[in-house]
């Protein structure tokens, strides 16, 4: 498109900031309308596969985003007490690096900065309130009480998404999996200078992930009643029981848990929108859109790919009902794909059954999956 685009993307999260980055780098208008009071982000941290840091190159990040974290290289296996039983080199996308841990905080606050640099502006404490497009343009009110006229608008809002439910009702809600990650940052171990994956057959996995020279966290998944939360006093007594036939690492990482607050527990859902992710000029990206487990690490790299190929596609087609469909055309079977693949390694892991369909997945493994998603989005 040749001229500049009026862009709303709804959600200032992981997704929302890298699109907000990539379309005002290019000229475009853009505003974001985050509910949350400011940039600060929720959890502890998060890794950033190859295709993941690809795109952060692609919008200018990249350094700050190593800067933020820790930049490592090998996946390690080990048994219970931690001894090593396979060390698993990680592919690269191009020339980015393998991985990068980094704090959720930190990398909030890098992306927030390149949107604002870039020239975005960012609606903190606002959300959609009333939508109408009139396929020339979206006329939207925002609970701040902002109202404007927009030629695209994107939801980058999670997996609960609003925008989701404005244009779909009830349709796709979240569907809980029956497991829960626990997760909580602690030291870094010297020994942990990449992923350390313990497990114990199908009863437990414990991840010791590095996002700082001096910060790793402990990651666990479990499963959970849909009622259970974890009691506010005892989240962190409740975790050590959970991982109690592990020693080594696990047990040296639970002994510096001393804070029942610090324990982050979230359910492990999905959501699927099987309709198309456009309705008109309204799009749905992300978590909106696709959200799958976390089992191999591409939830967040989904979002920001999502994001780039978007500011590309509208690059390259005409106007933006025409790059809305270019770019579901990209994106959907790439996203499905790492959805189907995430969900086949939760059932593999926990000992659930699986269908033909997810065994033929299982057969690429995590280090083949890895693999193919190093490869051009």
């Amino acid at each position: 498109m040749a001229s500049p685009l009026r862009v709303l993307i709804h959600g200032g999260g992981i997704g929302g900031l890298t699109l907000a980055t990539a379309l005002a780098r290019r000229g475009h208008s853009v505003e974001v309308a985050e509910v949350r009071p400011g940039p600060e982000a929720l959890g502890v941290g998060i890794i950033q596969p190859s295709n993941a840091l690809h795109v952060m190159r692609e919008i200018g990040v990249l350094d700050a985003c190593l800067a933020a974290g820790f930049e490592w290289e090998i996946l390690t296996i080990a048994d219970p007490a931690g001894n090593p039983l396979a060390r698993i080199p990680q592919p690269r996308m191009g020339d980015a690096p393998s991985n990068n841990g980094i704090p959720r905080p930190a990398l909030a606050r890098v992306l927030a900065d390149a949107a604002v640099t870039a020239g975005a502006k960012i609606r903190y404490s606002a959300t959609v309130t009333d939508l109408a497009d009139d396929g020339d343009g979206v006329d939207v009110t925002l609970s701040d009480g902002s109202a404007g006229r927009w030629d695209l608008v994107a939801g980058f809002d999670g997996i609960g998404s609003p925008l989701r439910t404005r244009l779909h009702g009830d349709r796709y809600t979240p569907e809980y999996t029956g497991f829960a990650n626990w997760r909580v940052t602690v030291p870094r171990l010297p020994e942990v200078e990449g992923v350390v994956m313990s497990t114990a057959g199908q009863q437990a996995k414990a991840l010791l992930t590095p996002i700082t020279g001096e910060l790793m966290y402990l990651g666990a998944v479990f499963a959970e009643a849909a009622d259970f939360r974890p009691d506010p006093e005892r989240a962190h007594e409740q975790l050590a029981a959970r991982l109690a036939m592990f020693s080594g690492p696990v047990a040296e990482a639970l002994a510096a848990v001393t804070d029942p607050s610090g324990v982050v527990y979230s359910r492990i859902s999905q959501v699927t929108v099987d309709a198309p992710w456009h309705v008109g000029r309204v799009v749905l990206a992300g978590d909106a859109a696709h959200a799958s487990t976390p089992h191999i690490a591409q939830g967040a790299a989904m979002a920001v790919e999502d994001a780039v190929v978007l500011a590309e596609s509208l690059d390259a087609e005409p106007d933006v009902p025409a790059a809305l469909v270019a770019w579901e055309a990209r994106r959907r079977p790439r996203a499905l794909w790492v959805q189907s693949m995430s969900r086949a390694v939760l059932r593999q892991e926990t000992g659930s059954p699986t269908t033909p369909e997810e065994d033929e997945l299982l057969k690429i493994g995590i280090p083949g999956a890895a693999h193919v998603l190093a490869k051009p989005y």
